[in-house]
């Protein structure tokens, strides 16, 4: 291999390599940008709606259970305000009033009633507390400090975790508290009925972390101390939401309330995974499309860069035929140039001729004027012979005429152009061409279609590019017999004349169809065509003001229509 041939290769790698290097970077840079975008406001609204809907949760939670507190506090002071302590203070009416008490709430465990001194003067329920004092107990001091009291856990004399509800009623030593237990599991259940998800639970502590309901997630029974407390936000009147480790290093999102007062905390926790699971499926499937995504892309890349290098490799091509076709046309174009002065100096001798031709025959005239003298078949041909000298002379003149017009080189100028007059004027110059190939010319120009403005020269060059396009199609198709070209000129409206050169010719391929105005391109073998006719022709029509639109099926034939603005006087 040698340098030059090396130094292409290496070349076209290094474009190669940029080339795919950019394809994969460029679309990459934005597709990253879309994930990691569309992903973070994804992941930051999951977050914000789990952790909304925790608080909404806690929130509504200790909104029923302080209700429920409430509703309680409020049957023992209904129960106060009807009754008299002594009503009260019998076993069968307290006992009515328990069982009424348990048809309101199964939550009642049982009902007691106690004096000033804190002594427990009556009682319905099922353990033996009649008799027992209470007076140094802390509910009961509490109780008679602010009129009502509702506890925290605690065992008591009944060894049993339960907390109480008390209320007071009267005042000195005619003072006595109602106090009713309110059902451990009762009240548990009603705590933990929450169900958020899988591992979701709820629970209470008071203000020193010691559990007032069982907690499911480690076991933690009541009356226990929380581990996990030390870290709890104490601010009280409001709702916290974190994301904390428990004690078993899970984590887990909290949302926490106080409630009784600031007594107690309702906590509400869900473990970080199985609130987040969507967000984790999110995240795999992310990294999915990121994966498939660069896959594509660079899978894109690749046949995109193939795509583009052959493309560039056929621009290579073209550019080379291009520069071919460029001589060619320059050719052509000296070849015009030398053909005027041809047709120039051809001229010349043709008028000489004319002249001679005419003095022949006022001498002929002169010689055989005269009826006495007879005219033989000798005389006879060479009068015919004149005839046709005369004929091809004119006919060679109205050639190099149509030549010279053709070539000249000058000033475009604008001019009236009748269709019926110069359509015939341009035909003429390729009827014997057409003849030679068995092509039969059909016109159809009315000599009542108004005229139009441009150059005859240029609109000349238009017909004359159509016309030859059209028998190169027919003789492509047909050979030497059956081809027909049809020019037909008529009045489309008030505003438009409508020229249509049709053929019956190859016709021009569904592929190509939209790309035979462009300059260079030709279907015609190398040396046959340059591609300049119809781009040129488009340019003319167009600075007449006019449009020009073609119509083809292959092996049926083609259709140009030109359409040129009238001329209005």
């Amino acid at each position: 291999m040698d340098k030059n041939s090396q130094d292409r290769k290496e070349k076209g790698m290094r474009v190669k390599r940029t080339i795919l290097t950019n394809m994969i970077i460029v679309p990459f840079i934005p597709f990253l940008l879309a994930i990691g975008v569309s992903f973070y406001f994804f992941t930051t609204a999951l977050e914000n709606k789990t952790v909304n809907t925790l608080k909404r949760i806690v929130q509504d939670h200790c909104g029923m259970i302080e209700s429920f507190l409430i509703e309680r506090n409020s049957d023992l002071e209904l129960i106060t305000n009807t009754y008299s302590f002594e009503q009260i203070n019998s076993t069968q009416t307290i006992n009515a009033i328990f069982e009424n008490l348990k048809d309101r709430s199964s939550a009642f465990v049982d009902l007691g009633l106690f004096d000033s001194q804190g002594i427990h003067i009556r009682y319905s329920g099922k353990y033996p507390l009649k008799g027992k004092v209470y007076k140094d107990e802390v509910w009961f001091k509490k109780v008679m400090q602010t009129g009502y009291y509702i506890s925290d856990v605690f065992l008591g004399y009944r060894n049993v975790p339960h907390f109480i509800i008390a209320v007071r009623q009267g005042s000195g030593d005619k003072t006595w508290v109602l106090r009713a237990t309110i059902d451990t599991l009762f009240f548990d259940t009603l705590v933990s009925k929450v169900q958020i998800g899988r591992t979701g639970e709820a629970y209470i502590l008071n203000k020193n972390g010691i559990a007032q309901t069982l907690r499911r997630s480690n076991g933690t029974r009541v009356l226990n101390m929380d581990p996990d407390y030390s870290g709890f936000p104490k601010l009280q009147n409001t709702t916290h939401t974190f994301i904390k480790a428990d004690s078993a290093k899970n984590k887990y999102v909290y949302a926490t309330t106080w409630l009784k007062n600031g007594e107690w905390l309702l906590v509400v926790r869900q473990e970080k995974k199985d609130a987040y699971k969507y967000l984790y499926s999110a995240l795999y499937i992310n990294i999915l499309i990121m994966v498939l995504g660069g896959a594509i892309i660079v899978v894109i890349a690749l046949y995109t860069t193939e795509r583009i290098l052959k493309r560039i490799e056929q621009l290579g091509m073209e550019k080379k035929s291009l520069g071919n076709q460029l001589i060619r046309a320059t050719q052509l174009a000296e070849i015009g140039e030398m053909a005027a002065g041809f047709a120039h100096e051809i001229n010349n001798p043709l008028q000489i001729i004319k002249s001679e031709y005419s003095l022949i025959e006022t001498l002929f005239d002169e010689v055989f004027g005269n009826e006495k003298i007879p005219k033989n078949e000798e005389i006879k041909d060479i009068e015919e012979s004149l005839d046709q000298i005369k004929l091809q002379v004119n006919r060679c003149s109205e050639i190099t005429h149509a030549i010279l017009k053709f070539g000249r080189e000058n000033e475009t100028k604008e001019q009236l152009l009748h269709p019926y007059i110069i359509i015939p004027e341009i035909i003429k110059m390729i009827e014997k061409k057409a003849m030679v190939s068995g092509i039969k010319i059909v016109k159809d120009i009315s000599e009542d279609v108004p005229g139009f403005m441009g150059d005859p020269s240029q609109f000349q060059q238009v017909m004359l590019n159509l016309l030859n396009n059209a028998m190169d199609a027919i003789e492509e198709r047909h050979g030497s017999s059956g081809g027909q070209l049809s020019v037909a000129v008529c009045k489309k409206n008030e505003n438009q004349v409508e020229i249509t050169i049709t053929d019956n010719g190859s016709g021009i391929s569904p592929e190509n169809i939209d790309k035979i105005f462009s300059p260079f391109f030709t279907t015609k073998p190398v040396g046959k065509g340059t591609g300049l006719g119809l781009s040129v022709c488009y340019g003319i029509i167009e600075s007449f003001n006019g449009t020009m639109q073609v119509k083809s099926k292959q092996n049926i034939g083609t259709t140009f229509v030109i359409h040129l603005p009238v001329k209005h006087y």
